[in-house]
């Protein structure tokens, strides 16, 4: 593969910049503000988690069904930058555009599929600056680049969420935010203008932070689109996809990856709903959650790239899976007099203290596993179509997104706990873990010069 403009220090920093500039799209829109303020505004908590799941699951829908075309097409042309750009233009469409969701007469017609344009933006921009990762540094280097890219990426999301809590986000309550201030710039309150402007202030963070990115990435020289290439390129889709059985550590990974991520999606999607119902907690100590996990899933995917290189990606994955088990297994075990199976005073923090340790924890493994396992593609991988690959990486993680949201929802209905009704995630975590078994440490990429054109 032909490296782009070398491995700079200014390149790299580039490449890193667009973890900071998108994760705010995760951290403020899909997790921690914008989400549980359409379930504020709905009111109705089953009709907006339904609702707020089917826009996700649209947007996974449609993520899975063009990554991997768009990648084959981008690895045939040498095209990345170009399509960069208009998944950009889409990410800030969709996210400035959430300004429109006023708490009176709100069009979710026009404001979830908004949303929508914003993540499907966002998710392809990913994958093609995910395939970039090979070109940056020598394959040994990559795990820690890996690591890197994705601690910097949470130090832009925590920064993006306190500027929220502390400046914008206004209580439905007190009209203040979470330090008692009044929303800044004049921002009316009765109208959850400070809330609202999650959506601008996630578009105008992209724009700046995005700068470097496009000041210092290219393509290739020569590097076009034709229609000839695009032809080309969805034939070798069609030969890649054939062909998967015959590369068994590449398919059992994408299986194994498929599932533990689903699982963490589920954790991360599911994580502040469960200590709202359990433990009664308000929008206040979600806040505080969140930065928890965000400040340990910093700190541990920089730890995690540097043991990424030195071990490589395949124990950073077991043991990231092993330590979300474990948070899995301790969300079943906390009530509000109940901590792992021992009976608490009534009225005793040591509940919520623990499930803010659980937090810390699920951040921590969260960051470690994702940015290895886009290290662990990288090794799996045909080196000739890597923009393919992670293509086929999205429609693997997106494939079976609907596995937890439904499972949970399922069990915790039969069941009537909501306890008992996160289990389906232990269980996806230890069949993830399992499937890992059959991913060969270093890769196969040997393999598939064989069958390469």
């Amino acid at each position: 593969m032909e490296r782009v403009q070398g491995n700079s220090a200014k390149r790299i920093w580039g490449w890193y910049f667009f973890d900071w500039a998108s994760q705010p799209y995760n951290t403020l829109l899909l997790t921690f503000i914008f989400a549980p303020y359409i379930k504020e505004v709905i009111g109705d908590g089953a009709k907006a988690q339904s609702l707020w799941g089917l826009t996700v699951g649209i947007g996974g829908i449609l993520i899975a069904m063009f990554s991997p075309i768009l990648g084959a097409i981008a690895d045939t042309s040498g095209q990345r930058m170009r399509f960069i750009w208009l998944f950009s233009g889409m990410y800030v469409i969709g996210s400035a555009g959430l300004w429109l969701a006023a708490p009176e007469a709100m069009n979710l017609g026009l404001v979830l599929p908004l949303f929508v344009i914003g993540l499907v933006g966002m998710e392809f921009a990913t994958t093609f600056t995910n395939a970039m990762l090979p070109d940056l540094a020598p394959r040994e280097k990559i795990g820690r680049m890996s690591g890197n890219g994705w601690a910097f990426g949470y130090v832009g999301g925590l920064l993006a969420l306190a500027i929220m809590l502390v400046l914008l986000a206004d209580n439905a309550t007190t009209g203040k935010t979470f330090v008692g201030l009044d929303p800044i710039l004049g921002l009316d309150a009765s109208q959850r203008e400070g809330t609202r402007a999650v959506g601008p202030l996630t578009a105008i963070w992209y724009i700046v932070f995005m700068i470097p990115f496009f000041l210092f990435v290219r393509d290739p020289k020569g590097a076009k689109v034709s229609a000839g290439a695009v032809r080309h390129a969805l034939s070798d889709l069609a030969r890649t996809v054939r062909q998967l059985p015959q590369h068994k550590g590449l398919f059992a990974y994408l299986t194994s990856s498929m599932i533990y991520r689903d699982g963490l999606n589920g954790m991360y999607a599911f994580g502040g709903v469960y200590a709202a119902g359990v433990l009664g907690w308000g929008v206040q100590d979600t806040g505080v959650f969140g930065l928890i996990a965000i400040i340990s899933g910093a700190l541990f995917a920089w730890l995690g790239g540097m043991a990424d290189e030195w071990r490589g990606p395949r124990p950073v994955i077991i043991a990231s899976i092993l330590a979300l088990l474990v948070a899995a297994i301790m969300c079943v075990l906390v009530t509000p007099t109940y901590v792992l199976g021992f009976a608490v005073p009534e009225g005793s923090k040591l509940p919520d203290m623990t499930f803010y340790l659980i937090g810390a924890i699920i951040g921590a493994a969260g960051g470690t596993l994702q940015a290895s396992s886009r290290t662990m593609l990288v090794h799996q991988a045909n080196p000739e179509r890597m923009t393919e690959a992670f293509g086929l990486y999205a429609l693997a993680g997106k494939a079976t997104s609907f596995i937890a949201p439904f499972s949970i929802g399922l069990v915790t209905h039969l069941s009537g706990s909501q306890q008992i009704g996160v289990t389906p995630l232990i269980v996806l975590f230890a069949v993830g873990l399992f499937l890992l078994r059959f991913v060969p440490k270093n890769g196969d990429n040997t393999a598939w010069a064989e069958n390469t054109h």
